[in-house]
């Protein structure tokens, strides 16, 4: 089977759950004889088409910025959209999966799909909806506008999680043209990783760092509330140590944020990693802290769960972590203020008799979102989508 796969941002020069689930999919789509394309931003130097472990990776336009002013590039996405079109109909293929977000592409892979007669599927990470209105003022009126157009063309729809798939369904999509297929997660290889420092990942005895926030400094991730909660924190743990794994538009703020608080020393601005490095950061941590507005899914969540790794994360009505995370059992589901992420923080950094079984349960959860599995599931939804259109 001929597959393309269309997303702008690209793994490993982008990093994001989005684009480590194309990752991953596509190699071991790879592996089992298919010809996997993704069609993206040129990320990288050399020809505009090279191989990648397995896949072929075609750049369909320069490297652009993904944010303007702390939001998604909307010319970025428009020239993505328009560059895409004549890459993509070049070639027939039996199947495109497009990653919705940001929308555009999806219009000119719906365009393709028609003249080429290729069957397309839509991954949605994430709806928004209304919050649009939060993120782009009265503008989001127009965002809302495109996710609803978007939603009616699709004729076969992936959501990475019930989460999602609900919010879907309340954009007016049938139940019958949506399938939840989880991302997931590589067991064996982050079992291999070695924790920073050599540690062993059970236990808080000798961990590096006591909080670990991994994801882009962007505004709805609420990294701000975070540092104000590690400032309530450093009260009664002096030697608190807060890494931060990521970067973005927001990090300067940040930077500036830390000092005014006093917490320069507790706070170490990692940027993006490696994944070995990141694993190893997140296995030396006591806990992961997601306190953010909105999550299409959460892929850190589960990454922390493999790494026995308990997770606080916040109770917002846009961030669907917080169906990963069972409350007093794996972590904790507490409000989007200081006080209440410093204390379920603290829960969890203080040693006592229940750390071991925090961390046990982490890890019993992450056991279901094992990338194999899931390849097995997205392979019949590929198969059935196929095999519906030759009829």
């Amino acid at each position: 089977m001929k597959i393309a796969f269309v997303y702008d941002a690209v793994y490993p020069w982008v990093k994001g759950g989005a684009e480590m689930r194309i990752h991953e999919l596509g190699k071991r789509l790879s592996s089992q004889g298919h010809d996997v394309h993704l069609f993206g931003i040129k990320w990288w130097e050399g020809g505009d088409v090279i191989e990648y472990e397995g896949m072929t990776l075609h750049g369909v336009c320069k490297a652009r910025e993904l944010y303007a002013a702390g939001r998604r590039s909307i010319s970025e996405a428009l020239v993505f959209s328009v560059k895409l079109f004549p890459y993509l109909r070049r070639e027939k293929f039996d199947l495109i999966d497009v990653s919705v977000f940001p929308y555009f592409s999806c219009i000119t892979v719906k365009l393709v799909s028609v003249l080429k007669r290729s069957p397309a599927i839509f991954t949605w990470h994430e709806v928004w909806d209304d919050y649009w209105y939060e993120y782009m003022g009265k503008a989001g009126f127009f965002g809302k506008v495109i996710e609803k157009a978007v939603s009616k063309i699709a004729d076969n729809n992936i959501a990475v999680s019930d989460w999602t798939k609900k919010r879907l369904e309340a954009l007016g999509v049938p139940e019958e043209k949506i399938v939840v297929i989880l991302n997931g997660i590589d067991l064996k290889k982050i079992s291999e990783i070695e924790s920073e420092g050599g540690l062993a990942s059970v236990g808080l005895e000798g961990k590096i760092y006591d909080i670990i926030f991994v994801g882009r400094l962007i505004k709805e991730k609420n990294v701000d509330v975070l540092f104000k909660a590690v400032a309530l924190l450093k009260a009664d743990f002096q030697d608190l140590r807060c890494c931060i794994v990521g970067d973005g538009p927001e990090k300067e703020a940040l930077v500036g944020l830390a000092k005014k608080l006093g917490v320069s020393e507790n706070v170490k601005f990692e940027g993006f990693q490696e994944y070995g490095a990141l694993i190893g950061k997140i296995k030396a941590s006591k806990t992961l802290v997601l306190p953010s507005s909105r999550e299409g899914f959460g892929m850190v969540v589960i990454e922390a769960f493999a790494c026995l790794v308990p997770v606080v994360t916040v109770r917002k009505k846009y961030n669907a972590a917080q169906g990963l995370v069972e409350d007093g059992v794996d972590g904790f589901v507490v409000e989007l203020e200081e006080r209440e992420i410093a204390k379920a923080v603290g829960k969890i950094i203080v040693k006592n008799s229940g750390n071991r079984n925090i961390s046990e349960a982490a890890f019993n959860k992450a056991k279901k979102y094992d990338w194999d599995e899931i390849f097995e599931n997205i392979s019949l939804v590929y198969d059935g989508c196929v095999k519906k259109s030759l009829k």
